[in-house]
């Protein structure tokens, strides 16, 4: 009877708060909307730093929220809801999935209808549901199947019923609309904030992306310690409710900055300018272009467009040919717009689809380099596991997740260095607001993955001899010797892999926001993590015709050569330095109209290394 009444006022809670949140969120989306169209007729007012402790404050406690509700995912599945491993693995799986290709869609809906805020917005709110939801199947007993019975062969588990995994499903569904929204939207709303117009505003969006990602690591570190912890000791339902309670936080955080915030007002969808150019192009492939394209191709800007203005360039020459006005082109006597947009493109919508392809070619390097990232982070376990990992002459012993974390506190330590210290000196020492550019940065990155997987290797190399030579009286579960060699070796390289993210990651983001056009900055900003989906899956897939090809990767490290698995990944990494050192030597960085010919010259002949 008790437990029913707990019930239902659970119910009653979870419905009033819903109810509450979404008349909330209604009301203060709408005030938004008014905001924008007020700002589309005033001049823009950038409030830079003032709107930082809101922004920021919002990515900290949502990464808080939401890393510490997904990183056990696996565990809660498999203990509360007594999934088979290979369901709960398959559904995490599809979830993370699922949120890294959703901010796509996202990212479309942002640029295209709503706007970055409004979908931050919404999207928070929708996250926050999605974690209650998730508190609520561990905090109430209806909502998750009974625990274990006990009987002297084995513990009979009953799995949920369809209800519990439909109430539990829409948390996820409810989590997955969240991430669409908040990855591609949180940090292009952060830099929007800064006027690029001005130095210290250029200044400003540097530095936000250095502590975007300072705090945002700061904030994984503590759910994958703290309430991890929690979780798996203490308690699932405040392990659950705590991440939910910060993403509360969050969500108030940014609808109390609401009225400082920068807002742009989406012009339409920026993907259909990109099919125009490429229909066109195909259209007129066969024309030639004039001897000077800069004067002789259509030249139509829009008076609302939100993109600056971009100068010709040489390159991807065949997509100028859809600014070829011929005699069949008609122009709008009103405004001197195309009649067909699809035959006939202005020179900027033209230049702004050059920019999207020269971004992507520089974005298949980071896809091929984060996967030095993704097999260093899974395989260090597997080394932690068959190693000493004693900390000194006591008994405590260093968890085997916990060496993943080195590479976070590596990032947590080097980016205020950077940003504080080193940064200064680069500037004096170059004459260059950034130091040194975005593309070598991310080369350097690219450079240190390289080194970190020969320091893999080698480390790998001489904690199996000692496994073979001197191992230690007890076993693995499962696995094989635990070799002599202390845990404690296994830092360098966790480390380095953190300094290289640091590196590479963090100028990839920046890279995107700067080099794509300003009605495509949440597009670009969903590329980040649709290319981490695409690591994640060339990863498995490496590693499956490795495992099927060779004993490199065997279940017992000390029978294995994991060393060359190391050692093959640090060659493709050198392949796609070579790729990126060719990409980056071709490619030009975005100018704006009326740049001199030196400077266009400076920038297409920057080396990178």
């Amino acid at each position: 009877m008790y437990i029913s009444l707990l019930y239902n006022h659970f119910i009653l809670a979870l419905l009033l708060s819903n109810i509450y949140l979404l008349k909330r969120t209604t009301t203060l989306l709408a005030t938004m909307e008014e905001t924008n169209k007020e700002s589309t007729k005033a001049e823009t007012k950038y409030r830079g730093i003032r709107a930082m402790p809101f922004v920021i404050g919002n990515e900290t406690f949502e990464k808080l929220g939401t890393i510490g509700s997904s990183s056990n995912l696996l565990v809660y599945l498999t203990t509360i809801f007594h999934l088979k491993t290979i369901t709960a693995t398959n559904i995490v799986n599809i979830f993370n999935g699922t949120c890294n290709f959703g901010t796509l869609l996202g990212a479309f809906l942002s640029d295209t209808y709503f706007g970055r805020c409004n979908i931050l917005g919404f999207a928070s709110v929708s996250s926050f549901l999605g974690m209650l939801v998730l508190t609520l199947t561990a905090a109430v007993s209806k909502f998750h199947p009974p625990e274990c019975g006990n009987q002297e062969t084995a513990p009979i588990c009953v799995g949920p019923t369809a209800g519990q995994m439909t109430f539990l499903l829409g948390g996820f569904g409810l989590l997955v609309i969240g991430a669409s929204g908040i990855r591609p939207c949180s940090l292009a709303f952060g830099a929007d904030q800064f006027d690029p117009n001005t130095e210290s505003g250029r200044r400003g969006i540097m530095s936000f992306f250095n502590w975007y990602y300072f705090t945002r690591t700061f904030a994984v570190m503590v759910s994958l310690t703290i309430i991890v912890y929690v979780q798996s000791n203490i308690s699932w339902s405040l392990g659950l409710a705590i991440p939910t309670i910060m993403m509360f936080l969050s969500c108030a955080l940014f609808f109390v900055g609401t009225k400082i915030y920068v807002r742009f007002v989406p012009k339409g969808s920026p993907l259909s300018s990109v099919a125009q150019v490429l229909v066109a192009a195909f259209k007129k492939r066969h024309l030639q272009l004039p001897e000077q394209p800069c004067f002789s191709l259509f030249n139509y800007v829009s008076s609302n467009s939100l993109n600056s203005m971009l100068p010709y360039t040489d390159q991807f020459r065949f997509l100028s040919k859809a600014a070829v006005k011929t005699p069949e082109d008609q122009i709008n006597s009103s405004g001197g717009s195309a009649v067909n947009p699809w035959r006939l493109c202005s020179i900027q919508q033209v230049e702004e689809v050059k920019c999207l392809l020269g971004v992507i070619t520089i974005w298949v390097a980071g896809i091929i380099y984060y996967v030095s990232v993704v097999q260093s982070q899974n395989y260090v376990i597997f080394q932690a596991l068959q190693s000493n990992n004693q900390l000194g002459h006591n008994n405590f012993h260093i968890p085997p997740a916990s060496f993943i974390v080195i590479s976070m506190l590596s990032i947590t330590i080097w980016l205020p260095i950077y940003d504080r210290v080193l940064l200064p000196w680069l500037q004096k020492f170059t004459g260059k607001e950034d130091g040194i550019t975005l593309l070598q940065k991310m080369g350097i990155g690219i450079f240190l993955s390289i080194v970190t997987m020969v320091i893999s290797g080698i480390v790998e190399d001489k904690r199996r001899t000692l496994a073979m030579t001197r191992p230690m009286v007890q076993m693995t579960q499962g696995k094989g010797a635990i070799s002599s060699m202390s845990g404690l070796w296994l830092i360098p390289q966790m480390a380095l892999s953190g300094l290289s993210e640091a590196f590479t990651l963090i100028s990839e983001n920046e890279f995107f926001y700067k080099q794509c056009p300003e009605n495509m900055r949440s597009i670009a900003a969903s590329f980040f993590f649709v290319g981490m989906a695409g690591s994640s899956y060339l990863s498995s897939f490496l590693a499956s015709i490795v495992h099927k090809t060779s004993n490199w990767l065997a279940e017992d490290l000390n029978k294995g050569k994991l060393d060359y698995f190391y050692y093959l990944i640090a060659a493709l990494e050198i392949l796609n330095l070579g790729y990126f050192l060719v990409c980056a030597k071709w490619y030009k960085y975005k100018g704006r109209a009326g740049d001199n010919k030196l400077n266009e010259r400076t920038d297409q002949n920057e080396i990178v290394m």
